[in-house]
């Protein structure tokens, strides 16, 4: 009983989850509205359609990691 040193968080803080989410949020928001935003200029021949694909790939990501972030 002489070395009464609490034992390391496992699980992050619920501020570092909330911020985690929110990061996600936001990032996933972006990458969804370049990814829109690109595929409509690609179908009018503006851009090609590497970087709508790219945006929506990480925007799909981002929702799965929040999904597993956030219970229930």
């Amino acid at each position: 009983m002489s070395d009464l040193t609490p034992r390391p968080r496992r699980t992050p803080s619920r501020r570092s989850r909330e911020q985690r989410a929110y990061t996600l949020v936001m990032v996933g928001g972006v990458a969804g509205a370049v990814a829109v935003v690109g595929l409509v200029l690609a179908i009018a021949g503006v851009i090609g359609l590497g970087l709508p694909l790219l945006a929506a790939v990480v925007a799909a990501i981002c929702a799965v990691l929040f999904r597993r972030s956030v219970p229930g």
